[in-house]
């Protein structure tokens, strides 16, 4: 054989160990003494391989998708639901409005319970940027269905004098039949808050009920007061009924104000010095508004909670593909090999298994995102909600992902890249 014939076929065996080996042979490199360079894959040639690799498991593909599917989804329903209540509120603030203050009685110095004046309404009103005002009162009285009943059965439900201007300062409305009016306000007649109405198994308006001694007409039933809760469990009555028909004192217990928005600090600030001149210090002024401000503040905190769940759901995901991928390296030992001996680089074949790491997680991701997303809008809708889910969120989920991919798939690559080409087809 001649010489030149071994040195053409020991180009050709070197070639064939991998084009990792950077030894030259100047027959084929022309006498030059260049180097042979490994052929480039490009981004799209990376992804057909890597999809190649997951085709040929898919049920075991499936399954570990799954478990980061599971975690993202999760994610974006806490996030989605959370966010859909939060907006639901701000709504419901907008609606009702943030404008209202409630002043009540406080204590003495003694600490004995205060009382605001008789004419502590009429004061309230004279503060030029109050739009409207209304007061209640306590009633030492119960409502009853029937007078068979027990007094001491009372249902949870209060009885309060109301003046006639109450549900337009609350911006409230009747479900069923009218509200007091002037002439009702002096006669037995009684309108229950939407709590009441239902405790007492009342659904029209008409029936009586037996109040201090007496039968009342329900001449009224209320809607919902979300910024006074108090007044949905409550029996209304007028102020001039309740002096004269259940021995009412007169003295109000609460007083609810209206103002403009640009205002209300100001009228809040001199509302315990108007009440009650005397006494400022025993007047307790505050702002409904206010709690349900907390209270989407309090969902908040507690979505921070469910978020850190979502987090161990994804973490197991991503240790399920890792898994996947680790024993994928173990069954492919000799596709590895000979993708090497075939002239495939250490760098291409990390390539190859980092990119079906990748890929299995944003599988995942955008499936756990649609579920999510999905979980999301049915429950708002459910619950009469704006169904909300942030975009942040989207993305974050699949960023997330492909975090998870990145250090699922690294150890799996790194491994399958130190393989070499003849222990590798040497594995039975």
């Amino acid at each position: 054989m001649t010489a030149s014939r071994r040195r053409a076929r020991t180009g050709r065996d070197e070639t064939a160990a991998g084009p990792a080996n950077t030894r030259t042979d100047p027959a084929d490199a022309g006498g030059t003494g260049a180097p042979l360079a490994p052929g480039r894959l490009g981004p799209g040639d990376v992804l057909r391989v890597g999809a190649a690799g997951l085709r040929a498991r898919p049920a075991r593909v499936i399954l570990s998708a799954l478990g980061i599917a599971i975690g993202i989804a999760t994610m974006i329903a806490v996030i989605g639901i959370s966010a859909s209540s939060r907006e639901q509120l701000l709504r419901q603030l907008d609606r009702l409005g943030t404008n209202l203050l409630t002043v009540a009685p406080g204590q003495t110095m003694f600490g004995e319970d205060a009382k605001l004046p008789t004419g502590a309404l009429a004061m309230v009103e004279r503060i030029r940027p109050v739009r409207t005002a209304a007061a209640t009162g306590g009633v030492e009285a119960t409502v009853r269905r029937n007078n068979h009943i027990p007094e001491s059965v009372t249902g949870g439900i209060s009885v309060q004098a109301a003046s006639t201007g109450l549900l337009t300062t609350l911006e409230g409305a009747a479900a069923k039949g009218a509200w007091l009016n002037a002439a009702t306000a002096e006669q037995p007649a009684v309108v229950l808050g939407s709590v009441a109405a239902e405790r007492l198994g009342l659904t029209r308006t008409g029936v009586q009920v037996w109040m201090g001694g007496r039968w009342f007409t329900v001449v009224g039933i209320l809607g919902p007061m979300p910024l006074a809760p108090e007044i949905e469990r409550s029996a209304l009555v007028g102020f001039p009924a309740a002096r004269e028909l259940l021995g009412f004192d007169g003295y109000p217990t609460t007083i609810y104000e209206r103002s403009s928005d640009a205002a209300v600090e100001s009228v809040r600030e001199v509302l315990p010095r108007t009440v009650n001149p005397e006494n400022p210090e025993e007047v307790t002024v505050s702002r409904p508004s206010d709690a349900l401000a907390a209270k989407a503040a309090a969902a908040g905190a507690f979505t921070g909670l469910l978020l850190g769940l979502g987090a161990v759901a994804l973490l197991v995901g991503g240790v399920g593909v890792a898994n996947t991928m680790v024993i994928s390296v173990l069954e492919r030992r000799k596709e590895i090999g000979l993708r090497r001996s075939l002239g495939a680089t250490r760098g291409q074949v990390r390539l190859q298994f980092l990119s079906e790491s990748l890929l299995l997680s944003a599988l995942g991701g955008v499936a756990g995102s649609v579920l999510g997303a999905l979980a999301t809008t049915a429950y708002a809708l459910w619950r009469d909600w704006p169904p909300v889910v942030p975009p942040w969120a989207l993305g974050g989920a699949i960023a997330a992902t492909l975090l998870i991919g990145t250090a699922a798939g690294i150890y799996p690559a790194m491994r399958a890249a130190r393989l070499s080409p003849t222990v590798a087809l040497a594995t039975t």
